[in-house]
């Protein structure tokens, strides 16, 4: 798994929240069950570069405060700066995410295979103009 550090291809062209096109995010009660699923993502054909583990402090000192921004002067017109807040919110409360490219469909479905295993408070899709709940 790669560590998670914002680059500014994971962000909304226009306002700059937090919108990773072609990833899926899922907030995990339990640190341990984020990583576990990680892993067995990469045991199940996910690449190492393609799956993130977020700690609660990440989400809140990168993820957070891209809504503050996209907010400036303008709220946003979409759903992003709501699903970044959730994700905050979430992060508060200790709360682990775990961000996984997700190309197409078919990855999104393996992805959610193992996430249902184990306890998840949010899995989002990021598409082009649209986040899918999962």
């Amino acid at each position: 798994m790669k560590h998670f550090v914002l680059d500014p291809h994971m962000t909304a062209p226009v306002g700059g929240a937090f919108y990773p096109t072609g990833h899926s995010m899922v907030m995990f009660p339990s640190a341990e069950d984020a990583s576990r699923v990680g892993h067995q993502l990469i045991d199940n054909g996910f690449s190492g570069d393609e799956v993130y583990l977020i700690p609660s402090e990440v989400v809140l000192s990168e993820i957070a405060p891209t809504v503050r921004e996209a907010e400036s002067p303008l709220p946003s017109a979409g759903t992003d700066a709501a699903t970044v807040r959730t994700y905050a919110r979430l992060a508060r409360e200790g709360q682990t995410g775990l961000l996984v490219k997700t190309r197409d469909e078919a990855a999104a479905e393996r992805l959610m295979c193992l996430v249902r295993l184990v306890p998840y408070s949010i899995a989002q899709r990021y598409r082009t103009l649209v986040i899918e709940d999962l």
